[in-house]
């Protein structure tokens, strides 16, 4: 179990569970309520590793929660 706050949607969160099982990073934004609630970064940690935001609010949290899922999933490192 990660230390991270959880983020609010229960299918952004199990997406983030997965990205962090698989290796990845998740770092919490700092501040109060900012849309972005944060961003993942896959195991290569420099310039061209994988990254992406996540955000609070997104339109549709099942697509937003796919698409993490296939950010995950399609990283070549």
């Amino acid at each position: 179990m990660s230390t991270r706050p959880r983020h609010p949607d229960k299918d952004i969160e199990a997406a983030l569970c997965h990205a962090e099982e698989n290796g990845w990073r998740v770092i919490k934004s700092q501040g109060g309520q900012a849309h972005p609630w944060g961003r993942i970064f896959c195991i290569l940690e420099n310039r061209d590793g994988c990254r992406m935001s996540i955000s609070s609010t997104p339109r549709s949290t099942t697509n937003h929660a796919k698409r993490i899922l296939k950010t995950v999933s399609k990283c070549p490192h």
